[in-house]
C-alpha cells in the first residue's frame, strides 16, 4: 500500500496543495532566516502584555519515590528494568526527588522570576490500579505543591498525562491500543478537575501524543516497546494509528467533561501539548516541498488537524487509507474544537526529501520522506549533546507561522524549548552554560518575530528547570538551567538561570 501514493493525481488534486505550499512558502520566505548576528533586545517589555514565562517538568522525570507513598508502577518503571535501556542503566526511582524538595524548586522559580510552572500529575500516584482506589498520599502531595506555588505567585499549568501510563492498564487491555482507555482516562481527569480545579486554571490533557504513539507502538523506543518484529509483539503499520486515535479520543472526552461539568464555576481553560520539529525541504524541488509537508502533517497535523477540522489530514488519509481509524460523526464533533489553546514543544529542525521506502509498511515509512541533518555536507546547525538536537532558531519562526496559517491561528504557547549538555560535566564547570544562553537568546528572538508577524503566542516554557531523568538518555543528558548534585540533591543555578532572571526581571 505504500506505493499507492505514486499513482498519478488529477490536475486539480495536484495544483490545490501546490498553491497552498507556494502561499505558505512566500509567507515564510518573507522572514530573513539568514540574518547576521547582533544585539538581542530581550526583556519582559519586548513581549506582549501579560506574556507568561515559565518552566516545565514531568512527574516521572523529577518526583522520584516511585516505590513509596502508595504509588503504583507505570510502564516506564517496567521498561527500565531491562539492562541497556539507558546508557547509564539509570532509573527514575529517585530522580531529583522533587516529591520531597518541591519547595526548593519553587523557590528557585521565584528567584529567576518565572510566572508559571508546567508539571504533570502521575496517574499511578493517584490511582495505583489505574482506576478505583485513590491513594491519599499522592493526592495530598499535589495539594501541597499547588498550594506552595500559589503562595509564591507561581501559576500552575497542569498536565494530566506525560508518558507514564499505569502498568496495570497495559497488562489488562494493552493500554492505548484499547478503547477502554478512553473512559478510564476520563475518570482520572474527572478526579483531578474535581480535586484541584478550584486552584488550577490551566490544564493540558496529554503531552506529545505523537511521541507516545510512534515510539511506543512504531519503533519501540518508548514503552510498551511494541513494533513489527519486536519481542513484545506489535504492528508498526497499524498500532501507532490505533494508539493515536485513542489518545485523541481520550483528550477530547476529557475536554468535553471539563467544559460541561467544571469550566463555568472553576473558570479554567484546557488544551493539549504537541511536539513539532520543523521540516525544511532539502532542495527547492516540488517533490521535496511535498515531502516536508507530509512530514509536518504526519506529526503535528496528525493531532492538530482533527482538533481544528474534525478529521485526519487528507495527506494521511490518502497514504494510510484503511489502516487509519475513522471518527464516527459524534467523535468528530467531540474532537473538533477540543482545545482552548495548544502548546508547541519545539527544539530543532531537520531537512526532508522525497523518498519512498517499499521494504515494509510502517508509520515512519508512510511519510514518504527521508529525514537528514545536513545539506551538501553542511550540518543544519550546531549540535547539542543529544544526537537529535541541532540549533536552528529560524525553525521555530517557521513552525509557528506555518501553524498559524494552516490551523486558523490557534491560541498557542511554547510548551517546551531547550538544549542539553553532557551529564559528565561536574561542578563548577557544569554551571557555565553560555551555549545554552546563546540558544535561548536566538530562539526567543525568533519567537518575537513570529509574534510580530501574527502568531498568537501568549507564553514560553523553558525545558527544563532541573537536570533530571531524560528518558532513554537517563542522566547522561542535562537540560536544566539548575544543576542537581546527584549525591546530595543540592540545586545550583547555572549561568542560564541568572540570564533568565535578567530578561524576566529586567535586571542589568
Amino acid at each position: 500500500m505504500a506505493s499507492s501514493a505514486a499513482a498519478p493525481w488529477s490536475l486539480t488534486l495536484f495544483f490545490l496543495p501546490l498553491c497552498f505550499l507556494l502561499v505558505v512558502s512566500v509567507a515564510l520566505g518573507a522572514h530573513d532566516v539568514n540574518k547576521p548576528g547582533g544585539h538581542y533586545n530581550l526583556s519582559r517589555e519586548t513581549f506582549p502584555p501579560g506574556f507568561v514565562f515559565g518552566t516545565a517538568s514531568s512527574a516521572y522525570q523529577v518526583e522520584g519515590n516511585t516505590r513509596k507513598f502508595g504509588r503504583g508502577p507505570s510502564i516506564w518503571d517496567t521498561f527500565l528494568k531491562y539492562p541497556g535501556t539507558t546508557p547509564d542503566n539509570a532509573t527514575a526511582d529517585v530522580s531529583v526527588d522533587e516529591y520531597d524538595r518541591y519547595m526548593d524548586d519553587v523557590d528557585n522559580m521565584v528567584r529567576v522570576g518565572f510566572d508559571a510552572y508546567r508539571f504533570s500529575i502521575s496517574w499511578s500516584r493517584i490511582f495505583p490500579s489505574g482506576i478505583g482506589r485513590v491513594n491519599k498520599d499522592g493526592v495530598d502531595y499535589y495539594h501541597r505543591l499547588i498550594d506552595y506555588m500559589l503562595a509564591n505567585h507561581i501559576t500552575p499549568y497542569v498536565v494530566l498525562y506525560h508518558y507514564d501510563l499505569p502498568q496495570v492498564l497495559q497488562d489488562q487491555y494493552n493500554g492505548w491500543l484499547s478503547p477502554r482507555i478512553v473512559p478510564d482516562f476520563t475518570a482520572f481527569a474527572d478526579f483531578c478537575f474535581k480535586t484541584y480545579g478550584d486552584r488550577v486554571k490551566f490544564w493540558f490533557t496529554i503531552n506529545e501524543p505523537q511521541m507516545v504513539a510512534s515510539h511506543g507502538y512504531g519503533d519501540a523506543f518508548f514503552p510498551p516497546g511494541r513494533c513489527t518484529g519486536c519481542y513484545f509483539g506489535g504492528n508498526s503499520a497499524t498500532e501507532p494509528y490505533i494508539a493515536g486515535h485513542h489518545l485523541l479520543l481520550s483528550h477530547a472526552a476529557a475536554v468535553k467533561l471539563y467544559r460541561e461539568k467544571y469550566k463555568v464555576h472553576q473558570g479554567g481553560k484546557i488544551g493539549i501539548l504537541l511536539d513539532f520539529v520543523w521540516y525544511e525541504p532539502l532542495t527547492k524541488s516540488i517533490e521535496d516541498e511535498f515531502a516536508a509537508h507530509r512530514a509536518r502533517m504526519f506529526t503535528l497535523g496528525w493531532f492538530l488537524h482533527p482538533i481544528t477540522y474534525g478529521h485526519y489530514p487528507e495527506t494521511m488519509e490518502k497514504i494510510v487509507m484503511g489502516r487509519l481509524p475513522n471518527f464516527t460523526f459524534e467523535q468528530s464533533a467531540m474532537v473538533k474544537g477540543s482545545a482552548d489553546y495548544i502548546a508547541i514543544n519545539h527544539y530543532t529542525t531537520y531537512y526532508a526529501s522525497n523518498f519512498v521506502n517499499e521494504t515494509h509498511t510502517s508509520y515512519l515509512n508512510d511519510w514518504h520522506a527521508k529525514i537528514s541533518y545536513e545539506r551538501d555536507g553542511v550540518p543544519i546547525g550546531p549540535r547539542g549533546y543529544s544526537d537529535w538536537l541541532y540549533v536552528v532558531p529560524w525553525g521555530l519562526y517557521k513552525a509557528l507561522i506555518w501553524t498559524k496559517e494552516k490551523f486558523n491561528n490557534p491560541v498557542m504557547l511554547i510548551g517546551e524549548n531547550g538544549i542539553d549538555q553532557s551529564g559528565n560535566e561536574t561542578l563548577p564547570h557544569a554551571l557555565y552554560d553560555k551555549f545554552r544562553i546563546d540558544y535561548f537568546q536566538k530562539y526567543l528572538q525568533e519567537l518575537q518575530y513570529a509574534i510580530r508577524d501574527g502568531a498568537n503566542v501568549f507564553g514560553y516554557f523553558v525545558w527544563s528547570l532541573l537536570d533530571n531523568f531524560e528518558w532513554r538518555l537517563g542522566y547522561t543528558s542535562r537540560f536544566g538551567i539548575v544543576h542537581v548534585d546527584r549525591s546530595t540533591f543540592v540545586r545550583y543555578p547555572k549561568d542560564s538561570a541568572r540570564w533568565f532572571r535578567k530578561v524576566i526581571k529586567n535586571e542589568d
